[in-house]
């Protein structure tokens, strides 16, 4: 039985690991952390996820997507929170579609337990990866538990170990390999709005709510628990920043004024804000994802994202089901399988990053404005009538399998032709009447 090694036990590499046990292989997952299933989970380093169709796919390949269905809760809108307290809801597909909320956390706990009921799996934790040599495929960890240096030889390696992968640190030194990395300058933390007295959400749990505000924005997102992981996504220098946030008393001051209907629900909000740890956003762009049939890189190893269309994840489980239809089209034979996996995955992968990156500008300074509410309209009156000549970027990205890169081109051919339509006389006024629809007949034909 061929010996394969998983470093990295988060949400990809939990996942994986299912897949290729399920194929008869004897399977080590490797990870620098202690044991996440005896942990007891506490917020602020994570921002909770948003689960959808490319997600789900890859879960229901590995039989296991009714048993995350029960720690999932479904959002159909975002709720944008104006700031005088206003509420507008905007859906998130044309046929009620939802995305998922779910604790990172709580989602790779329960992917790790389902791995316990396969034999062929091992963990080892507590086990940081110092190097790999790509000609033997042998792995050097440091055991934080001994101190001692370990080495393990398989005949194949998948590095799901981050953004800061060890892994692909050893392949960029080593073979002719193409890395960017970049960093924004906006970083996040993670707050808290608590449940009610009697376990009951504080706001509506089935919506994403956002809190739009030009140069930055907030996020909340439901738990079981009745409570909201609330993510501030925030300038780490300038005038208004993390940076120059520093008292108890500029904190308070800030989200009275910009959250004000956020505030009344945040209790904890100064001692979340201080203690919670702030956090970087990077992207990680690179390629060849492999070293020969042997070595292999998957999720943020490969594609580090910024979370901004809840793509990061669903992404990472997609490179799992894409890996597994190859290997099932190639009938288990690896020769040339993880080039031809590569190839294909690299294109699409650096699409979603830029999808992200434009999400980005359009939740927080999009959403409140009435050309894009507007241009939204349009667009989900005109694929009602026209399912087969329209799908809307959201719903392409989120909602269908379409391949990333053919969906931002899709998308961006989109935005050209609603931008002559926005150009119509009185569109504002006349948005609803029927020659809107004719006209967008008559350009895409």
């Amino acid at each position: 039985m061929e010996k394969i090694a998983v470093v990295g036990a988060g949400l990809v590499g939990s996942l994986q690991a299912i897949l290729l046990a399920q194929k008869g292989y004897q399977v080590s997952v490797f990870e620098r952390r202690p044991d996440l299933r005896k942990a007891t989970l506490v917020g602020g380093k994570s921002i909770n996820l948003a689960l959808s169709d490319r997600g789900w796919k890859a879960l229901e390949i590995a039989g296991i997507a009714e048993d995350i269905r029960k720690i999932a809760i479904p959002m159909y809108n975002r709720c944008m929170h104006a700031l005088d307290g206003t509420l507008t809801y905007q859906p998130y597909g044309v046929n009620n579609e939802a995305i998922y909320s779910v604790s990172r956390g709580g989602l790779n706990q329960k992917l790790m337990n389902l791995a316990d009921n396969y034999p062929n799996i091992e963990y080892f934790f507590d086990r940081k990866c110092l190097d790999v040599n790509l000609k033997s495929n042998t792995l050097s960890f440091l055991n934080d538990q001994t101190n001692q240096k370990e080495e393990v030889q398989v005949d194949r390696i998948f590095a799901t170990d981050g953004a800061y992968s060890a892994v692909r640190m050893r392949m960029q030194k080593s073979m002719t390999f193409d890395y960017s990395q970049k960093y924004l300058d906006h970083g996040y933390k993670e707050l808290v709005i608590p449940a009610n007295a009697d376990g009951s959400h504080k706001l509506d749990k089935n919506c994403l709510h956002i809190w739009p505000r030009g140069e930055f924005m907030m996020i909340a997102l439901a738990n079981l628990d009745g409570s909201f992981t609330c993510t501030l996504f925030f300038p780490m220098e300038g005038e208004t920043s993390f940076e120059t946030l520093k008292s108890r008393q500029q904190v308070a001051a800030f989200f009275d004024l910009t959250f004000p209907d956020a505030v009344e629900m945040m209790p904890t909000l100064l001692e979340d804000y201080f203690e919670n740890p702030t956090s970087s956003l990077i992207m990680v762009r690179c390629e060849p994802w492999n070293y020969q049939d042997k070595i292999v890189l998957l999720g943020d190893a490969a594609h580090a994202i910024v979370p901004f269309y809840g793509q990061g994840m669903n992404c990472g489980f997609e490179d799992c089901t894409v890996f597994n239809e190859m290997y099932d089209e190639s009938k288990g034979d690896w020769n040339g399988l993880l080039n031809r996996f590569s190839d294909q995955r690299v294109p699409d992968a650096n699409a979603i990053l830029d999808l992200a990156l434009d999400n980005y500008v359009e939740m927080r300074d999009k959403t409140a404005d009435p050309e894009f509410l507007l241009q939204k309209k349009i667009e989900g009156k005109f694929s009602r009538l026209h399912p087969e000549k329209w799908t809307p970027l959201y719903s392409q990205v989120t909602f269908s399998n379409t391949r990333y890169s053919d969906a931002l081109k899709n998308g961006r051919k989109q935005d050209a032709l609603m931008q002559q339509i926005l150009k119509l006389e009185n569109i504002h006024e006349k948005w609803d009447e029927p020659f809107v629809m004719d006209k967008m007949l008559e350009l895409i034909s």
